[in-house]
């Protein structure tokens, strides 16, 4: 039976004290923030001007510039240098990286390098994992955990098979958060944001309880008194007519739909770490988080940027424009009373909460490392919205609320060679078990029944209640050898085997809506899926000097099908219509690191060739306001990125930085995709979808009247511009006073690109520089330090992922179209932040 009530289900309990009692955790050997700083300083004395940072992408400590992978890593100095607390932060600084912001529940677009999941499907697991502390997280809604306090992150860019917890298709972001230190550390933070007027506080308290134990518990905490996104939404009538049938109508009532909220957003999270090392080759990390998530409008952010006619077509008295600003309306008040997980006063709203629990092992013998990591997450997430983001008159409104709740165990275990001659090995194993519960009411319509039963349908279109069990099996191993001095070749595999057992229903559907083909209610619809998959890779590493590396890579990768948790169930769709297949990835990657002029230049170039087939993606219906995930063919990505750094001795303190990339992501052969909103045949929406085959078919005038289906063969995928670069620069000098004074300026330019996955060239995003800016001064003793910190400073309007707008356009397949309007998910505009440190 699913649990909806605020507390945490007793089975959760029950498997965190498995995970306690039972589990062999771990992550590989970490040092203390104090401890990486020494370490990066006495580089930089023995080396020259640039030090590097060192990232465990391989599972072993290496520098950036030894480890033969793309990866960009983001030091804890920046992290904290630029207030980097969120993943849409991080990609807001990192060209080839982008995070769109979803509406619906909050969820997420992650893409790299133009590969990415796009929108909120429920069941869809990201291109781009998030792997916390060794953790996989595959899911879109977890850029909305607490990110502070860490002590690196890397941006690993290209498939990635052997050492995460699962495959990642497109790339990972792995975060590390802080462990204890050797020595008694406290900071306070506190800051203020000018824009949304967001006040925000962190608390770190690290400190050894013996000389064998050490704990940091860190606490982050904020509150918006304005939203970025100005809502330029009024009050509107939203008429219901009651009617048990398609007979003759009942009496028609006016309910009033106020303005929605403004985004307003507060935040609380809390993270406890516990370092035990008995020995010099054991390390025990147990790390416990909590967090909760709340804001006044998930769709504040969701702006209509086109409109074929320069203002909506349901309301033309708002004009559609790239401005930070929007328009929703709330739940009318009395059919929120009646809404299950709906606020009383109709005002939008989202919280999630989410707690986990990371408990570690790691045995360092001489040539020999065993490590596991065991994990166990769960988050909630219930949300109201008007699902149309627009302010609108008429019975066209959607007011939509969810509660859907996840969670996930997991156990990985490796064990890792060092000898460092001629061969060395890596075998482990992993297994996961997950659980979805999503839950959904919808009204729209104008749609009212009294005669339904519970009294909590009368305003509903429909409900959905749906499920996803599924377990996860894999091996994997990498054999190293070094046949010659300064050559060493990598290669291995991974084994998959996954299952997921689902079913769908929708409990109660609108009579209305069943007699009109819409929905099938009460029928449930069962899903049993089985994958497995062999994902090998091997690269070949040649280190010529000390400081240059040349690698070479073939990569592929996997990412199992799945259920659409979220898609509609009509007497017109069947099992097709909610299964997708797996996706796949492989290809090559080569490149060159390099430092020159005793470590005072840093040059890099990477290429890269990748082909996916089966991609996945994630279709929004407008008509009927539902996310289902198909499978749109293949699609190739190919480019090559360029990166320097310049740390001269002759300017101590002076960094200039940055990089230019070339990607071109393109669709290959991929019939079938939906066609967007409005798109006629002469459009490319030509082909007729066959549901008895699971095919399509070309448009036949003869027999057909409409199309349904285009082939996206050559389109750009979503997200994926060609041209992406930055360019920034840091000064950091002492004053005579001992204080220390830095500044940082760092741009970020990105090309035109084509925001939505389905080729709608109305979507385009035109190329744009966002600027952000750093200034600080920290008095001698480094006690104290105060910041200014500015991120979009040039104030640039631009959107990352969207959809047409729900009930705009028509005729599409036709030769008269009417193409809809396009919403877009909004970056934040320019904001400016006061930050004082206080540390001890």
């Amino acid at each position: 039976m699913k649990q909806h009530g605020w507390g945490v289900p007793s089975r959760h309990r029950t498997m965190i004290r498995l995970a306690l009692l039972t589990a062999t955790s771990a992550a590989s050997i970490s040092y203390s923030p104090a401890a990486r700083a020494e370490q990066a300083q006495a580089e930089q004395a023995q080396q020259g001007g640039i030090g590097d940072i060192i990232v465990t992408a391989r599972k072993r400590q290496e520098t950036t510039q030894d480890v033969p992978v793309s990866v960009v890593a983001i030091s804890a100095e920046r992290m904290q240098q630029y207030d980097l607390s969120s993943l849409e932060r991080v990609a807001a600084q990192t060209p080839s990286f982008s995070i769109g912001r979803t509406p619906s529940g909050s969820g997420a677009t992650l893409v790299l390098r133009g590969i990415g999941s796009n929108t909120t499907s429920i069941g869809l697991e990201q291109s781009v994992a998030v792997i916390v502390d060794g953790a996989y997280y595959g899911q879109g809604r977890t850029i909305n955990e607490g990110f502070f306090d860490l002590g690196r992150m890397e941006i690993l860019k290209g498939p990635q098979a052997l050492f995460f917890g699962k495959n990642a298709t497109a790339g990972a972001v792995s975060i590390t958060t802080a462990d204890p230190g050797d020595e008694l550390e406290i900071i306070a933070r506190a800051g203020y944001e000018f824009t949304a007027q967001q006040v925000y506080g962190e608390a770190i308290v690290s400190s050894p309880l013996s000389e064998t134990l050490g704990i940091r518990v860190a606490a982050r905490a904020s509150k918006q008194f304005d939203g970025y996104y100005r809502q330029v939404g009024t009050a509107q009538p939203y008429p219901t007519i009651d009617r048990t049938s398609m007979a003759v109508p009942g009496p028609t009532t006016i309910h009033v739909s106020d303005p929605a909220g403004d985004g307003r957003a507060k935040e609380a999270y809390i993270r406890g770490t516990l370092k035990w090392e008995p020995s010099e080759t054991f390390t025990a990390l147990l790390k416990a988080n909590y967090g909760i998530n709340e804001n006044n409008n998930p769709s504040a952010g969701s702006v209509v940027y086109y409109c074929p006619t320069g203002a909506l077509a349901s309301n033309p008295a708002i004009a559609c424009d790239r401005r930070f600003a929007s328009s929703a309306n709330r739940t009318p008040t009395d059919i929120a009373a009646s809404l299950p997980f709906s606020n009383a006063n109709g005002q939008q709203g989202n919280q999630y909460k989410s707690w986990a629990v990371n408990l570690g092992l790691t045995w360092s013998m001489d040539d020999l490392t065993v490590s596991s990591v065991t994990n166990y997450n769960w988050n909630r997430n219930t949300f109201q919205f008007d699902a149309d983001s627009v302010s609108r008159a008429g019975a066209p409104g959607v007011f939509a609320t969810e509660d859907t709740s996840w969670h996930a165990f997991s156990q990985e275990v490796r064990a890792q060679t060092s000898f460092g001659g001629l061969l060395d090995a890596m075998v482990g194993g992993y297994y996961q078990s997950t659980m979805r519960d999503y839950d959904a009411w919808t009204a729209s319509g104008g749609l009212e029944n009294s005669a339904a039963t519970p009294g909590f349908r009368r305003y509903l279109a429909n409900s959905k209640d749906s499920q996803t069990k599924g377990k996860t099996f894999a091996v994997f191993g990498q054999l190293v050898v070094r046949p010659v001095d300064k050559v060493e070749i990598g290669a291995g595999v991974r084994y998959t085997a996954e299952s997921k057992d689902s079913y769908f229903l929708q409990p109660y559907a609108h009579p209305i809506r069943v007699a009109q083909g819409i929905f099938l209610p009460g029928v449930t619809l069962r899903s049993n899926q089985d994958f497995e998959d062999w994902s090998p890779e091997a690269t070949v590493t040649y280190k010529p000097t000390d400081d240059i590396t040349l690698y070479g890579a073939y990569k592929t990768a996997y990412k199992s099908g799945g259920f659409s948790n979220s898609g509609i169930y009509s007497p017109n769709a069947g099992l097709q219509d909610f299964e997708f297949d797996p996706e796949d990835a492989k290809g090559f990657e080569a490149g060159i690191k390099t430092t020159w002029l005793d470590r005072q230049l840093r040059l890099n170039l990477t290429a890269y060739n990748y082909k996916y087939s089966n991609l996945q993606l994630d279709f929004f219906r407008s008509d009927i306001f539902a996310f289902t995930t198909i499978n749109a063919g293949s699609a190739r990505t190919k480019g090559i990125e360029f990166e320097f750094q310049v740390a001269p001795r002759a300017l101590d303190g002076f960094d200039l930085h940055g990089s230019v990339n070339y990607n071109r992501a393109r669709y290959g052969d991929a019939p079938g995709t939906p066609c967007w909103a409005g798109q006629t045949r002469g459009q490319g929406c030509n082909l007729v979808y066959v549901a008895a085959t699971d095919s399509t078919r070309p448009f036949n005038p003869a027999t057909d009247t409409v199309a349904n289906r285009q082939n996206l063969k050559g389109q750009p995928t979503a997200n994926a511009p060609d041209w992406t670069g930055n360019l920034g620069a840091s000064y950091e000098t002492q004053l005579q006073s001992g204080a220390k004074l830095a500044l940082g300026l760092d741009a970020r330019y990105s090309g035109s690109y084509i925001a939505t996955a389905f080729g709608n060239p109305f979507t385009r995003q035109q190329r744009y520089i966002s600027l952000d800016g750093t200034i600080s001064f920290t008095t001698a003793d480094e006690h104290v330090q105060f910041q200014l910190i500015g991120k979009n400073l040039t104030n640039r309007f631009y959107v990352i992922g969207g959809n047409d707008t729900p009930n705009s356009g028509s005729g599409t397949g036709t030769n008269a179209g009417v193409l809809a309007d396009q919403t877009g998910f909004a970056s934040l505009p320019r904001t400016v932040q006061a930050q004082i440190t206080f540390r001890y």
